[in-house]
């Protein structure tokens, strides 16, 4: 009879653990992530042009909404969709569409993500305080809300307005799909309503 040494067992252990490594690359798992881009629908180019250049802020966000996570509410209680995330997480997502559509209202001089890519005026600073799908009921459509909060800065870094955009959209359907129409809907209406906010402000002084 051979009694195992001390020895013997730890390669045994060490060729479990590597079995085990082995199962979980090529084991079953679950099911891929489906990843779902925003696309809103940007406001229409014309109106007065503006003569000065914007940069646009990272957005900031709570951790809860600062991922790629799609968010949803019920009740106090926050959760995601399984198995389903954005492309990008949320801040990055509303950077790169805030400037996608000033660029796309023909209106202003130049705009771009960081201060350093213009000779910014103006910086748009963005605080997101929603973006997820609030649940009236366990098995209803919920409600998509999108709530940013909107500052734009002087050449001085002093805040010369702010905003609180607000919009929600129904979902048709208790479904991923229809919850992510629903989302290019309200980003549509919440895109709009900074953009036509934006452009109002007065050249600034040192121009």
């Amino acid at each position: 009879m051979i009694v195992p040494t001390r020895r013997h067992m730890v390669l045994a252990g060490a060729a479990l653990l590597m079995l085990a490594g082995c199962g979980s690359l090529l084991g079953p798992s679950g099911p891929p992530l489906q990843l779902y881009r925003l696309r809103p629908t940007f406001p229409a180019a014309g109106g007065p042009s503006v003569s000065w250049q914007l940069a646009v802020a990272r957005p900031l966000a709570p951790q809860s909404l600062d991922t790629e996570r799609i968010a949803l509410m019920r009740g106090a209680m926050m959760d995601y969709y399984a198995d389903a995330q954005w492309n990008d997480s949320a801040p990055r997502l509303v950077q790169s569409l805030l400037v996608e559509a000033f660029e796309k209202s023909g209106r202003i001089l130049a705009v771009a993500g960081e201060s350093g890519a213009v000779h910014a005026d103006y910086t748009l600073e963005c605080e997101i305080r929603d973006f997820d799908a609030q649940y009236a009921s366990d098995n209803g459509a919920p409600m998509i809300v999108v709530e940013i909060e909107a500052r734009l800065l002087g050449p001085h870094g002093t805040v010369v307005a702010s905003l609180d955009a607000k919009q929600t959209a129904p979902a048709s359907a208790n479904s991923v799909p229809s919850v992510v129409a629903a989302f290019d809907q309200a980003v549509s209406a919440t895109l709009a309503q900074i953009v036509t906010w934006t452009l109002t402000a007065p050249n600034p002084a040192s121009k």
